[in-house]
């Protein structure tokens, strides 16, 4: 399977058969750079705000998953869980869905924009994770500290972090620079690119953290 950073909180997932997930499309006057157009067949929403619910950056006629539930679509086994967006159990900014996906044999969990602190049943609930894809830049989100705790918890192989401030961001949000340095130098991969290729074959001895280019 294929991972591919479109930027923020979005990523083009494409199984081996050709099916594309596309996660939280953002809006270019939130986030402050523009999403590329990507065709898809399924579309995760992890909340409606308008840099994860933008639908207009998407092309064709995907199935639009916005609610909790478990799904299968084209061979896809998707499932999302009711999380909050903010440590008061969403009186502040409401409810955030996260979603597990399983593409190839790969198990991928896309956390959205959630904001409360890590319980053990939360990890339980999602089961096994190979690649994390976690929002690290704080403010809106859990920030940096919290972030690697989730990643203590989980212990997935991969983790991907997302929605952090890039050179053309203007959301008052934290770099990444914060994320890296709680983790060993040997730990961390710079991909060169902003698309990865995974196969069911992990090290499953330590957790990487790629870091996708934007």
């Amino acid at each position: 399977m294929k991972i591919t950073w479109l930027g923020h909180s979005s990523f083009r997932l494409e199984e081996s058969t050709g099916a594309v997930v596309v996660t939280d499309p953002y809006d270019a006057k939130i986030v402050g750079y523009e999403m590329p157009k990507v065709k898809a067949d399924i579309v995760t929403v992890s909340h409606s705000h308008n840099d994860h619910d933008a639908l207009d950056r998407i092309e064709g006629e995907p199935i639009v998953l916005d609610s909790i539930g478990a799904f299968e679509i084209d061979g896809v086994h998707i499932a999302s869980l009711r999380s909050y967006h903010d440590r008061k159990q969403g009186a502040k900014r409401g409810e955030n869905r996260v979603f597990t996906i399983g593409m190839d044999g790969v198990d991928i969990c896309h956390l959205g924009d959630i904001g409360e602190e890590c319980q053990i049943s939360f990890v339980e609930a999602l089961g096994s994770v190979n690649v994390l894809l976690i929002p690290v830049g704080g403010n809106y989100t859990i920030d940096a500290e919290e972030a690697k705790n989730y990643v203590d918890l989980i212990m997935p192989d991969i983790v991907i972090p997302m929605h952090y401030k890039t050179r053309d961001s203007d959301m008052d949000i934290d770099r990444l620079d914060d994320f890296l340095r709680l983790f060993d130098d040997e730990a961390i991969v710079y991909a060169g690119s902003n698309t990865i290729e995974f196969d069911r074959r992990f090290d499953s001895d330590s957790t990487k953290v790629i870091v996708l280019e934007k």
